[in-house]
């Protein structure tokens, strides 16, 4: 299989290492988001493993309460890959391609 992100009418793809740190990323990202405002992402996880995780996407430390600034960086290090890694848009129906277009952070993506 190839690797990169493949976008398809029943789900979305991510094959690969470099694909599969993006998904982490993501969801890093997601789970400082909700930290932030007081939302743990399950009872074991702190906040300081958040930021340490984000380190190791950005190489850069992050003190205690510093979500905002390892949001932004991981959204750099995100948009970096999200650039460089392959990205096939398909839309099939079981049968062969269909014409019905899959949207792809608000633009209409087409085979």
């Amino acid at each position: 299989m190839d690797e990169g992100i493949t976008i398809t009418d029943s789900g979305t793809m991510f094959t690969g290492n470099d694909a599969t740190r993006l998904f982490q990323a993501i969801s890093l990202r997601s789970a400082l988001k909700l930290h932030k405002a007081g939302l743990k992402i399950n009872r074991r996880t702190t906040s300081r493993q958040l930021l340490d995780l984000a380190e190791h996407y950005t190489g850069k430390k992050y003190k205690r309460g510093e979500f905002d600034r390892a949001m932004a960086d991981v959204t750099i290090w995100i948009n970096v890959m999200k650039s460089a890694i392959p990205v096939k848009v398909m839309r099939t129906d079981g049968k062969g391609y269909n014409d019905l277009p899959i949207y792809v952070n608000g633009k209409e993506m087409l085979q």
